[in-house]
């Protein structure tokens, strides 16, 4: 019996100025799947991953959430919205806010709004939190501290133990080893692939063709249309010369 499917993009269209942002797009995502999502700068990555966490709707197009319709709002749309957890490129931290409220950040759609504001103002489940810097190889010692107060590398993890904390069932990452120098966006990848495994699947969007070799699949974009959907291993230098061609990766 094969994995459940988690995702469903069909027949997706964003319009954009000029051109299309995506156009014709379709991907599945099924569990245990570990997804590389490669193409040139403005090939509609952010825009897919936009339209995969349900922050932007297409214009045409259906998205399915585990096999269903996605809800447009209320409870339900609140619940989908729970098990989709994303680390975004510029990892959007509160700079101001202990390293424990950033994590507990993770939990706020399954709390709701009472819990969320106290934990403006108590430090809520510390023991959750503390295990879960451990995971990531941080000292717990650090939740008390003001997110400011870290390294490069340690915002990084603090970013993707809140991603942790939501316990999603999907995983979506945009360029997050972008800025990071290539030990720490090692460390990184290594996490999020051991995450990725089933009954989660991890979408993540590369800049990189030389770190495929942990994914199972790669979809690739040009244009805002997929020029390829393929496993890792039928990923031949042509296709990706042939992929950013004439453009900057």
């Amino acid at each position: 019996m094969p994995p459940a499917s988690l995702l469903e993009l069909e027949d997706i269209h964003v319009s954009g100025r000029g051109a299309p942002r995506l156009q014709g797009v379709s991907l599945r995502l099924r569990a245990g799947e570990r997804v590389a999502l490669l193409g040139p700068s403005g090939a509609g990555k952010s825009t897919l991953l936009a339209v995969a966490n349900g922050l932007l709707v297409p214009d045409r197009g259906q998205v399915l959430w585990q096999g269903a319709p996605r809800a447009r709002s209320g409870r339900a749309r609140r619940r989908q919205q729970a098990r989709i957890g994303t680390l975004w490129q510029d990892l959007r931290l509160i700079e101001e806010l202990s390293v424990q409220q950033n994590l507990n950040a993770g939990r706020l759609g399954q709390w709701g709004w009472p819990r969320a504001l106290l934990n403006l103002l108590l430090p809520l489940e510390s023991g959750a939190c503390a295990a879960t810097l451990r995971r990531l190889d941080l000292d717990p010692a650090l939740l008390d501290q003001p997110v400011a107060a870290l390294s490069g590398g340690q915002r990084q993890r603090v970013a993707l133990g809140r991603l942790l904390r939501q316990e999603p069932a999907l995983l979506l990452a945009d360029e997050p080893l972008a800025s990071l120098d290539p030990r720490l966006a090692g460390e990184l990848l290594g996490l999020l692939l051991e995450e990725g495994r089933a009954p989660r699947a991890l979408l993540l969007s590369l800049h990189r063709p030389d770190l495929l070799s942990g994914f199972d699949r790669v979809v690739a974009l040009r244009r805002g249309g997929v020029q390829f959907d393929l496993p890792v291993a039928a990923v031949e230098p042509g296709l990706l010369a042939e992929l950013y061609a004439g453009a900057a990766a």
